[in-house]
């Protein structure tokens, strides 16, 4: 029977590194700078962390590839049946969140996103109300 180890927590780093850990593999410049900001700012140590870090920085590089051509040939694109959304739209948005939820699950995105919407209060209405 496997014993559960917990995972140890990020801590926030006081002095930023001067040489940050090299990425376990080649990422583009995107990618490597994302890597540099996090672990100047985070010590990402443990196997799965650098390991999440890095798929995430590989996607940070696919989707500036992706908006690079986006910017090349437009948002909307000619088709057989007419003016369409260039279809890497859909990868890049895609891309994007996945960045946001892998750097949320390594605890590095910790604020709490606001519901949209009214209040749950009548305040909301403004002093005015009758």
């Amino acid at each position: 029977m496997r014993t559960r180890t917990t995972k140890p927590s990020l801590a926030v780093v006081d002095q930023p590194q001067s040489d940050p850990p090299s990425p376990p593999r080649k990422l583009g410049p995107t990618g490597l700078d994302l890597w540099a900001r996090v672990q100047a700012e985070f010590v990402v140590a443990d196997c799965a962390g650098v390991e999440l870090l890095a798929q995430a920085c590989e996607t940070a590089d696919l989707v500036q590839e992706l908006s690079d051509c986006v910017a090349r040939d437009g948002k909307m694109i000619p088709t057989k049946s007419g003016i369409r959304a260039n279809p890497l739209l859909r990868d890049m948005l895609s891309g994007r969140a996945f960045v946001v939820t892998t750097l949320r699950r390594l605890g590095i995105v910790d604020e709490r996103v606001a519901r949209v919407g009214q209040p749950s209060s009548p305040s909301w209405r403004g002093p005015n109300v009758f």
